[in-house]
């Protein structure tokens, strides 16, 4: 065989490409879930990978590649047979072979996010190895290694069934034996929003993802020697970009008008929704196509979330269900109706009849059926041998440090306290009997002419920070302490949504300054506060002002009124 250098390196770039998803997804599930689990993911996310590249090897491949039957391919342990039937024209074996790992990779890391933050680690593994060992190529086979589904027609391009839908329907089954996280529904039954402790990491990931998408769809040409190949791999990029592009769009606006503001974590979804739903067939269709697959996506992608959200009662922590089952049997069926005869067959509006579209749904049916049973299975095995979810205790505290010894993914930061479910923490041995305290000592009273010192603790928005240290300056204040926090007071905040789901209590970021004062009248250090934080509009902020006992300064050892005095 003749090896072709343009072909092995388009093929080997865009190998490159997609397992560099796998930083991609990392991010994502890492920042839509909370920082008690970031190290648990980050190790998923890496074994998955590392678990399914041997399996893919030894069984895996001759599964999906060999010339079998429609149904099964062969058992080809170490990939020594010959497989000159299914490889790109002046591609290598090996490259191929690294190509197609590569892809299984990423089915299977999909499931990782919609189960997150309340499974076994062992568990996980060994799902994760089923899903690459034989659900994945079983069905694989059928449409990208010469089996039934191939022979019929159906065509997904680069795999929004083949990879995305397989990973999706996983997930789905998943999420829903496993249950919701503790915490996620009330006893009335309604979603709570949980919120994801790092969206900046999560962007990276989405925008890691995009650019992998671009290797993910136009490597699938497995070519570039030829002006065919050329044009074909351009219109896969152009397609691409334009899909995710108006899905993003699409949601921003429609979470816009439905929530009352753009929902930020829905909108980075969107983007995913759109890459998922054009991969089947982003060489099949014109710009008008992955256009209307892009829009269509945006809006499906919220009526997803929302549906498994809070009425199906599925806790999908980072919409992978939706995403990558919904968007990704979505996109193939779409490609039934807009393909233009290009490198398939007619779609329904180009001239092509109902047969081609019939094609594309009984594809996405059959895998649906194929992967929801075998994978039901194996959740069920595991949940009745070693466990499919972590212990409640466990789960409350975090699966870093319960599943692996690991204290904090951001040793140095400081962490907002988890809620807890209701009726607290799981039962515990009971305490002995505390001993009755002693009554406090009588507060001491201060001789007449003896200097009062004055704690004045101030709550404000951060934005009136410099303005309030001026004023404070401008009246003799001379030292000031100044904490970040989180807040909310009678109102409870504004009420806002997170993913479709409104978030109950929401805690403000405010600025807490303590001021001690002696030689300022503390009337004056409040009126000042007032005038400045004033604005008639709810968060302005409270004063609270508390005796002070005494006051000692650490470098000298000063006390009472010469501790507060500035030493100039």
């Amino acid at each position: 065989m003749t090896y072709s250098p343009a072909n092995t390196i388009w093929v080997l770039l865009g190998a490159a490409l997609v397992f560099f998803m796998q930083a991609g997804f990392a991010m994502c599930e890492a920042g839509f879930t909370r920082a008690k689990n970031t190290g648990n993911i980050l190790m998923k996310n890496m074994m998955d990978f590392c678990i399914g590249t041997p399996l893919y090897w030894l069984f895996g491949f001759g599964v999906m590649f060999g010339t079998g039957t429609a149904l099964f391919g062969w058992i080809d342990p170490f990939i020594m047979k010959d497989y000159g039937n299914v490889l790109p024209a002046g591609v290598p074996l090996w490259a191929f072979a690294i190509f197609q790992t590569v892809f299984c990779a990423t089915s299977a890391t999909i499931v990782s996010g919609a189960m997150a933050e309340r499974t076994k680690f062992s568990a996980y593994c060994i799902y994760s190895a089923a899903i690459s060992l034989f659900i994945y190529p079983v069905s694989g086979h059928w449409i990208w290694g010469g089996g039934w589904l191939a022979d019929m027609g159906f065509h997904d391009f680069a795999g929004s069934t083949a990879v995305h839908m397989v990973g999706g329907v996983c997930a789905l089954i998943g999420a829903k034996i496993l249950g919701p996280r503790i915490g996620k529904y009330g006893k009335d039954g309604k979603p709570r929003a949980i919120l994801g402790h790092n969206l900046s990491i999560a962007a990276l990931g989405v925008f890691i993802l995009w650019f992998c998408w671009f290797g993910f769809n136009g490597a699938s040409t497995v070519g570039m020697d030829s002006d065919e190949l050329i044009d074909s791999a351009s219109l896969v990029f152009f397609n691409t970009n334009l899909a995710a592009a108006l899905a993003t769009v699409v949601t921003m606006v429609f979470t816009w008008l439905r929530y009352g503001k753009p929902d930020v974590s829905m909108t980075f979804n969107a983007a995913l929704a759109g890459l998922v739903g054009i991969t089947a067939g982003c060489d099949a269709v014109n710009p008008f196509g992955a256009a209307v697959i892009g829009i269509a996506c945006g809006f499906l992608v919220v009526f997803s979330v929302e549906f498994f959200d809070k009425i199906a009662k599925i806790d999908d922590p980072v919409g992978a269900v939706s995403v990558h089952f919904v968007c990704g049997a979505m996109g193939t069926i779409l490609t039934g109706l807009f393909a233009t005869g290009r490198s398939t067959m007619k779609g329904l509006f180009y001239g092509g009849g109902f047969s081609f579209l019939g094609v594309q749904a009984l594809g996405v049916l059959a895998t649906i059926a194929w992967t929801g049973c075998v994978i039901t299975v194996v959740f069920l095995l595991i949940r009745k041998t070693i466990g499919l979810r972590a212990d409640q205790e466990d789960e409350i505290m975090g699966l870093d440090r319960s599943e692996h010894g690991l204290p904090s993914a951001y040793a140095g930061y400081a962490m907002l306290p988890e809620e807890m479910p209701e009726g607290g923490m799981p039962a515990a041995a009971a305490l002995p009997a505390a001993a009755a305290p002693e009554p406090a000592p009588a507060k001491k009273e201060k001789a007449p002419g003896e200097p009062v010192y004055t704690r004045v603790q101030i709550i404000c928005r951060p934005a009136s920070l410099e303005s309030l240290k001026k004023a404070m300056n401008g009246i003799g204040i001379t030292g000031m302490t100044v904490t970040n926090v989180m807040g909310y007071g009678t109102q409870k905040g504004k009420p806002e949504y997170y993913r479709g789901t409104p978030v109950e209590t929401t805690l403000l970021p405010k600025v807490q300054v303590d001021i001690v004062v002696s030689k300022v009248p503390v009337r004056e250090v409040i009126d000042t506060a007032r005038s400045v934080l004033h604005t008639g509009h709810i968060g302005d902020g409270k004063i609270f002002v508390t005796d002070v006992e005494n006051v000692v300064r650490v470098r000298t050892g000063e006390e009472g009124y010469d501790a507060l005095q500035s030493d100039e």
